[in-house]
């Protein structure tokens, strides 16, 4: 069950929820209780659990909390399940505003054992496994797991050849880049993850989904967005052009290029340039995507030659044909001269929004493994077919059961139970099979 729900840290004031989310908690909570499958209401059972599940969500290796501060919160065990149906998410702020200034602490800490002299010659025992572990008891117990950490990750590099002092400015670096990136949490993050942790206490597969991830959502089910078509990466506080989308406004422009560092954002012809220098990426990536036909001008120091440009871009929509169904027959070589045929299937995706608007073309999984199947049929046909879920994420359980359709000639494929504990039978939709030959699935 997904809920979708339309709806500067360490500088300085730690911020605490906005009204919304009180209307956005109570919907939640309401929406849990009338569909979850488990008709479990939302009590002190799961009062308790909540409270254990976001504390190890948080801080799963037990590295910034104490002892103390899981005892202090032990006094909402029994609250937190009034607290959510009445609107309060305090509790879920407060505690991850906590997390944010230990781990900023802890940070601090971590610069300061990375430049630290450490006897490796010393034989020492670092526990990893969060499930033996326990809260450290002191500030000094907590400040003795960072020193062996740190001594641990230096050796881990030592031992890969990376000379010391190389070694710790590549240490010094990761820290920076953990407290950039956290400094910048954003609050409808903080409710996403405390909403999360509560659907989690009934299934591992429920989850609330923020606009900002339900669009993330959508363009993973459309394979499309409106941008200007550049796959980008977060490096040493700079946006970094990863790709140039072919077919996209980047690509039709010519100016970006791959290795780009985009430093400025502003919107349309004559809006203000925004520094995105040291931004996290998922903003500056809502800053340069938009409404297609719109404009957006990104300031950008080139690769090449470190000169400073001012681009300006046409957003328009994008296909993001990489992460669609793809087939290749393997060389006849590996295969003992037999045509073995394998599908990759990345995720199975649909858009549904293209298919209610009545387009023909909408992007689907099923529709493409179609193409890819008959395209080895129409080439000589197959030997053997080997199907790769191994990057699988899900997606529409509709379109996995249409995926199942091209390979059976008829009958159920999977069940589905409500929370009125109805079953209903999912069958074949399609006619006869496409494929029948030998078939390998693997995930």
């Amino acid at each position: 069950m997904v809920l979708w729900v339309a709806t500067s840290i360490f500088a300085g004031r730690l911020s605490g929820p906005a009204p919304e989310d009180a209307v956005t908690t109570k919907l939640v909570c309401r929406m849990i209780s009338r569909y979850h499958i488990s008709r479990h209401p939302i009590d002190d059972e799961i009062s308790q659990k909540l409270l254990q599940r976001y504390v190890e969500d948080l801080d799963p290796n037990k590295l910034y909390f104490l002892q103390s501060d899981i005892d202090a919160m032990q006094r909402y065990r029994n609250e937190l399940d009034d607290l959510l149906k009445a609107g309060d998410v305090r509790f879920g702020f407060d505690t991850f505003n906590l997390y944010l200034e230990r781990l900023n602490e802890k940070i601090d800490l971590a610069h300061k054992l990375i430049d630290a002299k450490h006897d490796f010659t010393v034989d020492e025992t670092l526990v990893v496994d969060p499930d033996v572990l326990t809260w450290a008891k002191t500030p000094e117990e907590l400040n003795e797991r960072w020193r062996k950490r740190i001594k641990y990750e230096l050796l881990l590099k030592k031992l890969d050849g990376t000379p010391l002092e190389k070694a710790r400015e590549e240490l010094h670096r990761r820290y920076k880049n953990i407290r950039t990136m956290m400094s910048q949490t954003e609050d409808f993050e903080k409710l996403e993850t405390y909403l999360t942790a509560l659907t989690h206490c009934f299934d591992p597969h429920s989850s609330y989904m923020s606009p900002q991830s339900l669009e993330e959502f959508r363009i993973a089910m459309e394979l499309s967005l409106e941008g200007i078509g550049a796959a980008l990466r977060w490096k040493d506080g700079y946006t970094v052009v990863e790709q140039i989308i072919p077919g996209g406004a980047a690509d039709a422009d010519g100016r970006l290029e791959v290795g780009d560092k985009i430093v400025a954002v502003a919107q349309g012809e004559d809006g203000e340039f925004v520094d995105v220098v040291e931004m996290k990426l998922t903003k500056v990536v809502r800053l340069i995507r938009g409404k297609r036909g719109t404009v957006v001008r990104l300031r950008v120091k080139k690769a090449d030659t470190g000169e400073t440009k001012e681009i300006a871009l046409v957003r328009q929509r994008i296909e993001l044909h990489e992460q669609e169904v793809k087939g290749e027959i393997l060389p006849p070589k590996r295969t003992n001269g037999k045509r073995i045929g394998v599908i990759h299937i990345p995720s199975f995706y649909r858009d549904f929004r293209g298919e209610q608007s009545g387009r023909e073309d909408f992007k689907s999984a099923a529709r493409d493994l179609e193409r890819v199947l008959r395209k080895f049929q129409q080439e000589g046909g197959l030997d053997g077919l080997i199907i790769d879920l191994r990057f699988n994420g899900g997606g529409a359980l509709s379109e996995a059961i249409e995926v199942t359709g091209l390979f059976i000639d008829d009958g159920p494929v999977v069940q589905v139970k409500n929370e009125y504990g109805r079953i209903k039978t999912h069958r074949d939709p399609i006619p006869d099979s496409l494929y029948k030959g030998p078939l390998v699935i693997v995930t």
